[in-house]
C-alpha cells in the first residue's frame, strides 16, 4: 500500500514537472501544447489529492501540501485565462509545486486526525479552510511573479540575460500581474481573517485567539496593504516591492504550513 501511493504521488509531482521541462526546452507560447500539459497536471494533482481526502479532511501535512498544490494550479490555469503573458511564468511556478509535491512525499506517514465538527460549525470550518487555501494558492503566484521581476530586472542590470530570464514576462508585465494578484490575495486573505474569526468564536467564544497562525496571516494582510499603499502612493516597484512580497509570503507560508509541521509531525 506504502508503495503504492509512493508510486501515485510521484505520477503527480511529474505530471507538475512535465510543463516546466517542456517550455524551458521549446517556449512556444500558450498554445495546444501548453493546455494539454496544464490539463495533465491539473488531472495528476486533484486525483492525488481526492483519493488522499477519501470523503474527510486530515490534519495531515502532506495532505494539506498537496491540497494547496492542486489550489495553485487551478488558480494558475484561470489566471493564464484573464492574463495574456501569465503563461510565462511557468518556469518558474511549476517546478516550485513540483519541489513541494516532494516535500510532502516526505510526510505521507504521518497521516494527522480526522477534523471534527457538527453541523454549522463543521460548514464554517470547512469555508475557513477553502479560503485559508485559496489565499496561499494566490500567494504563492504572486510571489512567483515577484521572484520573476527580481531576475529579469537583475538581469537588465548586469546586462547578463539568461535563458530563464528571456523567457519570463518583462518586468513591467510581471509588476502588472503581481499587483492585481495582490488586490485578489488581500481580498481573499481578509476574508481567510474573518472567517478565521468566526470559528474561533464558535469554537471558544472568543474572537480572535493569539496563536501563530493567527499572527502570520494578520501579519501578512499588513505587508501586502502596506505595499499595495507605497505602490499607489509612489509606486514603490522592483526588488523592495518583491521582497515585501516574499517576506509576505513567507508569513503565510509558516502560518499554513509551518504550524502544520510542528503540530502534526515534530509533536505527532
Amino acid at each position: 500500500m506504502m508503495i503504492q501511493s509512493m508510486v501515485f504521488s510521484f505520477s503527480a509531482v511529474l505530471s507538475l514537472a512535465l510543463p516546466a521541462l517542456y517550455f524551458f526546452k521549446e517556449p512556444k507560447g500558450q498554445g495546444g501544447t501548453f493546455w494539454s500539459l496544464i490539463a495533465v497536471a491539473i488531472a495528476g494533482t486533484i486525483s492525488w489529492t481526492l483519493a488522499q481526502l477519501s470523503g474527510e479532511w486530515r490534519t495531515s501535512l502532506s495532505l494539506a501540501i498537496w491540497v494547496t498544490i492542486s489550489a495553485s494550479i487551478i488558480s494558475f490555469t484561470i489566471t493564464c485565462g484573464i492574463n495574456r503573458l501569465a503563461w510565462r511564468l511557468t518556469p518558474l511556478l511549476m517546478p516550485y509545486l513540483a519541489a513541494m509535491g516532494l516535500w510532502a512525499m516526505l510526510w505521507q506517514a504521518f497521516p494527522g486526525h480526522v477534523i471534527e465538527g457538527e453541523g454549522a460549525l463543521n460548514n464554517w470550518i470547512m469555508f475557513h479552510i477553502a479560503i485559508s487555501v485559496f489565499t496561499y494558492a494566490l500567494a504563492t503566484i504572486a510571489a512567483v511573479a515577484a521572484l520573476s521581476a527580481f531576475l529579469v530586472e537583475r538581469a537588465l542590470k548586469r546586462k547578463r540575460p539568461t535563458k530563464l530570464t528571456r523567457m519570463l514576462p518583462s518586468v513591467i508585465d510581471s509588476e502588472s500581474l503581481l499587483v492585481r494578484l495582490l488586490i485578489a490575495c488581500e481580498v481573499i486573505l481578509g476574508l481567510d481573517i474573518l472567517s478565521g474569526m468566526g470559528v474561533s468564536m464558535m469554537e471558544t467564544g472568543h474572537l480572535l485567539i493569539a496563536d501563530h497562525k493567527s499572527l502570520f496571516s494578520i501579519g501578512a494582510f499588513v505587508a501586502i496593504a502596506g505595499l499595495l499603499w507605497a505602490q499607489y502612493q509612489s509606486g514603490v516597484r522592483g526588488r523592495k516591492a518583491a521582497r515585501i512580497v516574499l517576506v509576505a509570503y513567507l508569513l503565510l507560508s509558516l502560518g499554513f504550513l509551518g504550524v502544520k509541521f510542528v503540530t502534526d509531525v515534530m509533536m505527532a
